[in-house]
């Protein structure tokens, strides 16, 4: 598999507008792990997997008034490069937001989200 470079990278909502400024985002795709240990494993612990879930962030530069607000519900596809690599989308829970701002620096924001339904990852 060839390596990506991710300066194509992207954030879009509800239906394919993209966050302009964005620097990067990250998703956090995890499954419960549910013990049944009893006293036939000799000690040992023993796992099933039960649900799975995801939730995430993203974070860049200002650019115009931030497109999120906390507690609203967005269609999120989230991509690695513009022409390759893997798309994850799904309903995003919007669940924070971040404003950052430094004298000398730029003003920066960062958002929380929670993946609520199915994340489906394709290839683009």
């Amino acid at each position: 598999m060839a390596n990506i470079a991710g300066k194509g990278g992207f954030v879009k909502y509800d239906g394919g507008t993209e966050i302009t400024a964005i620097r990067s985002w990250s998703i956090d795709y995890t499954v419960d792990a549910l013990e049944t240990t009893d006293f036939a494993d000799a000690g040992v612990k023993s796992y099933i997997a039960g649900g799975s879930g995801w939730s995430g962030t993203f974070e860049g530069m200002k650019d115009g008034a931030p497109p999120a607000i906390i507690g609203t519900i967005y269609s999120g596809d989230f991509g690695e490069a513009d022409t390759a690599g893997m798309h994850w989308t799904g309903d995003i829970l919007v669940t924070g937001l971040h404003p950052s701002v430094a004298f000398d620096g730029v003003v920066t924001y960062s958002w929380d989200f929670q993946g609520t339904g199915a994340l489906v990852i394709a290839t683009a």
